[in-house]
Formats: structure tokens, sequence, C-alpha cells
């Protein structure tokens, strides 16, 4: 039981990760407002972005530049010491695209809530429904 909680208590980024997956999918999944389901789509993606930071980081490790490279021949250089920036990049990366994934997904939001009154799933489609029930089907031009 002693391992059981020495493993939690070690890895509770990892647990942080997966508690706010668990969090943005229920609200992309069983919330109907639009808002709810845009605030828990980026909870999924901050999510994502800790975990790869998370895995990225590394424990006694320094940034990969070199000191004294050229003049120094006895100094040796070894990837075990440093740690690897391409996963911090790629998440400054996905910092930038999930803000204007937000900004694109409110937008989107309003243009709704201005043409059909509500943010309520059910409620957009039962006006949808009793708007037009034939060309449903057939187009997708309602928004």
């Amino acid at each position: 039981m002693e391992a059981i909680t020495t493993l939690i208590i070690a890895k509770y980024n990892y647990w942080a990760v997966i508690l706010l997956i668990v969090i943005g999918l229920y609200a992309m999944i069983a919330k109907k407002n639009l808002v709810k389901k845009i605030i828990g789509m980026n909870i999924f993606q901050t999510a994502i972005i800790l975990f790869y930071v998370s895995i990225g980081a590394k424990r006694g490790a320094t940034l990969p530049i070199i000191v004294h490279a050229h003049g120094d021949a006895a100094h040796a250089i070894h990837a075990a010491d440093y740690i690897n920036p391409l996963p911090h990049v790629l998440m400054l990366t996905a910092i930038v695209v999930s803000v204007a994934t937000l900004g694109v997904a409110l937008a989107l939001a309003m243009k709704i809530y201005f043409h059909y009154g509500t943010l309520e799933e059910d409620e957009i489609q039962k006006k949808i429904m009793d708007r037009e029930p034939d060309k449903v089907a057939t187009s997708g031009e309602h928004l």
C-alpha cells in the first residue's frame, strides 16, 4: 500500500493531467451549452499541453547551451546532461493555436447566439427543425 501511495505522490503531475482530461471530456460530451463545451475543449487542450511539458522536463538537467566548447578540448559533452527543448517549443506553438481556437469558437458561439437567440444545443436543433425540416437533411447552410 505504501508503494502505491509513493507512486501517486511522485507522479502528481500526471494525475493532474488525467483529472483535467476527464473534466474537459465530460464538459464537451455531457454539457448542452455551447460555451460550456468550448470551456471543456480549452481545459482538454490545457491538459495536453501540461502533459507534454511534464514529459519534456528532466530533473538535474541544464539548458542545451555548451559553454567553452571551442577552447576546452577536455570538456566532454553528454546528451543526458541537457534537456530537450523541442517539447517546450512545440507547446508554445500549441498555446498559440489553443488561444486562436478559443477565439474562433467564442466568435462562432456569438454568431450562433445572435442568429438563434440561445446557446443551448437542444433549443438550436429544435429551431432548425421547426424552420425548415426538408432542407436540414440535405444542406448545412443554416449557419
